[in-house]
This record gives C-alpha cells, structure tokens and sequence, in this order.
C-alpha cells in the first residue's frame, strides 16, 4: 500500500455544495479508516464571510451528510475530526491577490507540519480554473522546490475540443501535466475498475475479449430522476456533454484499450488514449443520421403523480431542443474490434437508476440445439455499475425434460457479498489516489481532448444539420421508439432493472 505523505488540502468554492455532500464526508471516512497521514489539515477558501468554527458546524458538525454517522461517534472523536478544518474568505472575488491566503497557508503549515505538500481543490465553475491557478503561481504556490503541488479539477472540463484545449493551455501556464488531476467520480467506482481485472486477470475471458467472439457491446445509464433544480445548467449541456463525454467514454476506453505493459498510472492512462484515438470519427450527416438518436423526456404520470416534461421544468427554454435521452452506434478501428458495434444510451427520466455493461458473445456458429427464447440466445457478461453492483454471466442450459431445449442461467456475484470488506465511495478512492500521487484514475490533457474530437461532430450535427430530430418519450419509459432502430438485426436494447438478476421486461410494468 502506497504511504500517503503528510501535506495540507486546499478547497477553493469550499462553501458550496460538493464540499459539504460529497468532500468533507470523503474525507471523513479517511480519516475513520486512519487513511490520513498524521500531519494533515483541510483549508477551506470561498468567497463567504464566515469563521472556522462556523466552517466546522455547517460541513461536519450540523451536516446533514454526515448527521447518521456522527450519532455512532463520541464527542472527542467528532471534536477531534473538526479541529483539522480550516477557513480563509477570499473577499468578493476569486481572483484577487492571494497575500491572505498565502500567508494563512504557511501558517498552518509550519504549525501543523505539513511538509509544503499541498492539494489544491477546484470545486469552482471552469471559467475560474486559470485565474486561481495564475495566482497561486504569482505567490509562489506551485513550485515544487520543497515540498509537492498538486491541483485538482472538477468536471465539465469544457464544453467543446476548442473549450477543453484552452482549459489545458491555461493551466499549463502555471502547472505541468503531472501536477494536474482532472476528476470523475465514475472512474472511483470500484465497478469500473474492476473491468480492468475482470479483463486482465481472467482466462476465461481475456482471450475472449475481441472480434471473434464478441458481437457487440451495449452500455446503459440510466437515471430515474428528471434535471431537479440543475435545469439552467442542463439546458446549455444536455446528455451527450453531461455524461456520454466525460463518463461513458471513460468507461468505453477501459473496455476498448489494449493490454497495458504495467498497472502503472502512466502505462493505463497511454492505453486509455490509444482507445479514444481509436473510436471512429462520425463526420458525414448521412452516417450521423443513421447512427445518433436524441430524445427528450415529455410529462407524464408516475406511479399516480403527474411528472413535469423537460419543457416544463424551472431554468428551460419552452422551446428547447436540448436532449436528455442520447443513443450512440459506433466503431473502433483496431483490429480488436473491426466491425463490432458499440451501443451507448444514457439519459434521465428513466424506469430506474442503472449503469451497466453488457457484453454480448456471438452465437455458436453450427446451432444443434432447440433455443427456449430466440431473443436471449446469445452468452451475456453484464457488469452492473450502480446499484445492486456485481456481475452476472448468462449462459445455455438443458430444460429439465426430454429432448435439448435450451434456456439462459445465470451466474453472478454481488459485491456486497464481501462483508468483510470496506468499499470506498467514489469520492473517497479518488481524493486519496491524489494524496498518494497516484493519476491512473484521473484524465490526462491528451485524454480529455481525444474524447471531445470524438464527440464535437456529433454535437454540431445536432446543433446545426439538417433532418435532426429531438424525439419524445415519455417520463418513466425506457426512451423513444427510434432508438431501437440503432441495432443491427434481431438483438434490443437490455432493459436493466434495479436488481442485476432480474430479467429485463419483468421488473418495470
């Protein structure tokens, strides 16, 4: 296990909501799970007005995120935790002269023997990212003469490849590449990870894992819940930017990349962009047409409520055509994969909340015996990201009985069946791989911007070309009709449902 050196978390926007729901219970977990070196603090920076007693009450102390497990905990330990946070208000703007803020810093380095080893954590809009970096350089901050700096950035990391190159060239100003660690908490998911062992250290699917013997592949996000109160923000995004750029695609190069040499960061991260090179660029309308669907979800009533239409939901355009369902059919040019199908949806609105891969296995070539269900002939290894995450092989079985009817059994395995092992939330995973120095969870610049070259033509389609279409579907349904025409010949679209091994048509009604 790597040694996590003792060093000081700097968060800028602390007094938003990520640091209080997601952060500060990360770090929290840390440090109940004695992962924090023992010379650590947290300083918190934002443009409000408050101390660092008010700090510790509203993140931990009266936290509604951390309520539950603080009730199991004694005031000393609590107490303990909260005297390791910090707060310095930056006035009324980000990007001011950063003398405070430095000297509060050293302060608490000196004090608290942190090394001169400092985080640097963005949770601020994007535009923000240069102007912080710029003057956290001008007072010395980045140098890495006697102690380690590192900077981390939330996504959207851009909102287009031009928007996403100028982000990497301002922050290259003031920091190198291996100093910068661009989070998605998908990537912290012990799920997506583990399609890299599952892939890498398995016989019995390693060899299996390419055109000869697969397909096509179909992954699904799915989300119950509508945009809530994010509508202002959705609106300029949609499905494809919001989910398909950053998340899927990471989990599309995990599934496409090549075997690499070592498990070292650098070693995934170059397979990782090899990958993304690899997907093939859809710039022909034609080709665009036939292998994009985009919906929007439409009122509805659930469960005897009447669920409000995009249209219809606060901070929207009434007359936007922003998606919130997209389907993808494409390819990757590499001889692993020629000519096998990649299927990727996501989209909210939906029966439940799922993230799952599906690989789907060709069918014996000399067919002998009698299938039960001429749909569901093929082996399936789905990967269930969220919820109930686990693994489930599908495979052909005798129907007890004469004769050789066939039908689909499973395997699977749940990991919550390991009772005895703590998995880190998302959020927790990431934050220490960064205290550790370890990126091989992280984006790199290349990797960021092969994925937007990829996603850009599709978005200036939808935005710009003719004969696009927003199709509706309504609220609660798995998306529009048109979608099922993305796939080739007598294969659907898996339905998940909440729990992996329940067959898909069975579970929502």
């Amino acid at each position: 296990m790597n040694k996590t050196a003792n060093q000081m978390l700097i968060i800028f926007g602390a007094s938003g909501d990520l640091t209080a729901r997601k952060l500060i219970p990360a770090i929290y977990n840390l440090f109940k799970g004695n992962h924090l070196p023992e010379n650590f603090v947290v300083l918190g920076a934002s443009r409000s007005a408050i101390t660092d007693g008010e700090f510790r009450r509203k993140v931990v102390q009266e936290s509604r995120y951390l309520e539950e497990r603080l009730t199991k905990e004694n005031e000393d330990f609590i107490t303990q935790f909260s005297d390791k946070l910090f707060y310095e208000d930056l006035g009324e703007d980000y990007d001011t002269d950063y003398d405070r803020l430095s000297k509060r810093i050293a302060d608490l380095n000196n004090k608290y023997k942190t090394d001169n080893n400092y985080i640097f954590y963005l949770s601020t809009p994007p535009s923000l990212y240069e102007a912080i970096a710029k003057n956290l350089c001008d007072k010395g901050l980045t140098a890495e003469d006697d102690g380690w700096k590192r900077i981390v950035v939330e996504k959207p990391f851009g909102y287009s490849l031009a928007s996403a190159k100028e982000l990497n060239t301002g922050l290259h100003k003031y920091f190198q590449e291996n100093q910068i660690y661009r989070i998605d908490h998908y990537l912290g998911k012990e799920t997506v990870q583990n399609l890299l062992v599952t892939r890498f250290a398995n016989s019995i699917f390693e060899p299996l894992w390419n055109r000869n013997y697969i397909h096509h592949i179909e992954i699904t996000n799915a989300e119950e819940v509508g945009v809530e109160k994010r509508g202002g923000y959705y609106d300029k995004s949609g499905a494809l930017r919001d989910m398909f750029q950053s998340h899927l695609l990471q989990i599309v190069s995990l599934i496409v990349m090549e075997p690499p040499i070592s498990s070292s960061a650098e070693e995934i991260r170059n397979e990782k962009v090899k990958a993304l090179k690899s997907l093939r660029l859809m710039t022909d309308e034609k080709v665009l047409y036939e292998n994009t669907v985009k919906g929007q979800y439409v009122s509805s009533v659930i469960n005897g409520e009447k669920v409000k239409g995009y249209r219809e939901e606060e901070g929207v355009d009434p007359q936007s055509k922003t998606e919130t369902f997209a389907a993808i059919k494409f390819f990757v040019d590499n001889w692993r994969w020629r000519d096998v199908p990649f299927y990727v949806r996501t989209a909210k609105r939906m029966p439940t909340k799922v993230t799952e891969v599906v690989i789907h296995f060709k069918t014996p070539h000399h067919q002998i015996f009698k299938e039960q269900d001429l749909n569901n002939k093929d082996n399936k290894l789905v990967i269930r990201i969220q919820p109930d995450e686990g693994i489930l092989l599908k495979f052909g079985v005798k129907v007890p009985g004469q004769g050789f009817k066939v039908e689909r059994a499973n395997l699977d395995f749940y990991y919550s069946s390991l009772a005895d092992t703590n998995v880190m939330e998302a959020y927790e995973r990431l934050l220490l791989d960064a205290m550790q120095g370890d990126a091989t969870l992280y984006a790199r610049a290349d990797e960021v911007e092969s994925a937007w070259r990829f996603v850009d033509p599709i978005l200036e389609y939808w935005e710009g070309g003719k004969d696009v279409n927003t199709y509706g579907y309504s609220a609660g349904t798995w998306g529009p009709e048109n979608m099922d025409r993305l796939i080739e010949g007598e294969y659907t679209w898996r339905n998940p449902c909440e729990r992996l091994t329940d067959d898909s048509g069975f579970c929502i009604i």
